[in-house]
């Protein structure tokens, strides 16, 4: 059942206009529907964290505006292109990881000490990325 209010979430991002707000109701009835409470918020977090706007996007290279977290957050990166490569830096521009995508896709990074921080963005194409707090 998780399964199915999944893919529905999914299908989310690409529908839009009135098919977007019945896919919604629909995704919001399959969660609803799951009978264990852990399962349940599960679904309506997923359906939250796919719908979420990105913390930063954009175009080919990009250095961010630093930013604080207080608590540990997933890093979660998306790529358009062939070339994606991310910087994750403390204040003092030190890199802290160095991520990267080959080819287009999705992948994440645990940031698990609060801090101040910065990201230097290396794409051939299109990129989002998103702070979801744990």
């Amino acid at each position: 059942m998780i399964l199915r209010a999944l893919g529905l979430a999914v299908a989310l991002s690409f529908s839009g206009g009135a098919g977007f707000a019945q896919t919604l109701t629909t995704t919001l009835l399959a969660c609803r529907a799951i009978a264990q409470a852990s399962e349940r918020l599960a679904c309506y977090d997923a359906l939250a964290r796919e719908q979420a706007p990105p913390r930063f996007q954009g175009h080919h290279n990009a250095v961010t505006e630093l930013f604080t977290l207080d608590r540990p957050h997933r890093l979660r990166f998306r790529s358009e292109g062939v070339i994606f490569v991310l910087y994750l830096m403390n204040a003092r521009g030190e890199v802290i990881q160095n991520l990267h995508i080959g080819g287009a896709g999705e992948d994440e990074y645990l940031i698990d000490r609060p801090g101040v921080y910065q990201l230097r963005i290396n794409g051939a194409e299109g990129w989002r990325i998103w702070l979801d707090p744990e």
